[in-house]
């Protein structure tokens, strides 16, 4: 089996779902132009029969990007399957992805269809899909709560019918990973080389990455996930993290993507800057805080060695250095390397009595001290020893 993971990226259909994300057509192709340059595989760009945006939206990334591979989302029925193939009229590349519930409860609660009708919907749409495209995906919704028989009979009905790649999404984030790799590694063995499996995690246990680490080690060669992990609820699986993970650990992972990952922290704000929120500062691979470091242990470690503390090149994700923030818990070899950087070298004495100024300053403070600040620590403990200030 093959160790490429192609990423299909929805932070413009899922993503874009989840309250506050809503993007206008421009914005959508300004975020798809970040997207084709991380190189994403797929770049699901709406929903077409939702709004007449995001028919304009899947219409309009397919012409002004029209070597990347475009998808547009479509239940599985008539009317959304012929929406979804006039919106990618323009795609040189496109997929239509079409999809319906597969889970007993989400059968029996929310479509009021048996097992059969769904699976009969199923065929039909793929079948209707791949007489406007070659490429057509088949997701199965809540397919991790689906019952594995019924769910391994609609993967092979759907691919029977031309679909490409089978979809097994965990729609609630229910799954664990070893029982999500296991069901994942049965629909691999069912279908074998006839479709690529892919997987959609949502994040509502913390799990969504882990899941779908836990399906390509299962025989998943896709994975749906977004920038900064934005999507329904509490989110999707973030693209960034699933991407370094394999980077970081191909000793553990011996997969690799088509992600040009020095694209990654820009891509990450350039959402955050199109829709109302960004990431929260402690998340992983582009949050704020991802490459700094306060506490005096792991500073000292840093200028020694910055793979002491850090596993991951800063540079590799698009983010010019780690930075070391000077607050309470910074020790002296940190607020040293700080004076130097700012043109002061000082000698033991001085700095000895500009740490202790800095910390009972710091110790009544939520943030650390400005530059401008340190330096007029500087200048009143060179006073206090009688040393004329720079």
């Amino acid at each position: 089996m093959s160790d490429r993971v192609y990423i299909f990226d929805t932070t413009l259909r899922d993503g874009e779902q989840s309250p506050g994300c809503s993007m206008t057509v421009p914005e959508k192709l300004r975020m798809a132009r970040k997207l084709v340059d991380l190189g994403v595989d797929i770049l699901e760009a709406g929903f077409p029969i939702a709004s007449e945006g995001d028919f304009e939206a899947v219409d309009a990334v397919s012409r002004e990007y029209p070597w990347a591979q475009v998808a547009g989302l479509a239940r599985c029925c008539t009317l959304d399957v012929k929406r979804a193939a006039a919106a990618l009229k323009h795609a040189r590349r496109p997929r239509i992805h079409t999809f319906i519930a597969t889970s007993d409860i989400h059968l029996k609660y929310k479509l009021h269809k048996s097992r059969e009708q769904a699976l009969e919907e199923a065929v039909a749409a793929v079948e209707l899909a791949r007489q406007h495209v070659d490429d057509v995906e088949f997701s199965a919704e809540d397919g991790a709560r689906t019952e594995p028989d019924y769910l391994e009979k609609i993967c092979k009905a759907v691919v029977a019918a031309g679909a490409r790649t089978v979809n097994i999404p965990d729609t609630v984030g229910y799954s664990a990973p070893r029982e999500y790799g296991a069901l994942i590694g049965r629909i691999a063995r069912a279908l074998g080389d006839c479709a690529i499996v892919s997987v959609h995690c949502h994040d509502d246990l913390g799990l969504a990455v882990a899941n779908s680490i836990a399906a390509v080690e299962a025989g998943a060669r896709q994975i749906e996930c977004t920038i900064n992990g934005i999507g329904e609820r509490a989110g999707n699986c973030s693209l960034e993290e699933v991407v370094m993970i394999f980077k970081t650990r191909p000793d553990l992972y011996p997969f690799h993507t088509g992600i040009h990952t020095e694209h990654l922290f820009a891509a990450s704000e350039m959402l955050s800057s199109i829709i109302t929120f960004g990431p929260q500062p402690n998340k992983a691979i582009v949050g704020r805080n991802a490459f700094a470091h306060e506490a005096g242990i792991h500073q000292d470690g840093y200028l020694k060695e910055k793979s002491t503390y850090e596993i991951i090149d800063p540079r590799s994700v698009g983010i010019p250095e780690g930075r070391l923030v000077l607050g309470k818990h910074s020790g002296r070899h940190a607020i040293n390397q700080r004076c130097k950087d700012m043109g002061y070298e000082l000698t033991r004495e001085e700095l000895d009595a500009l740490y202790h100024r800095f910390t009972a300053v710091a110790d009544h403070r939520k943030k650390g001290l400005m530059d401008e600040e340190i330096a007029a620590l500087i200048d009143e403990g060179r006073r206090a020893l009688g040393v004329a200030a720079d």
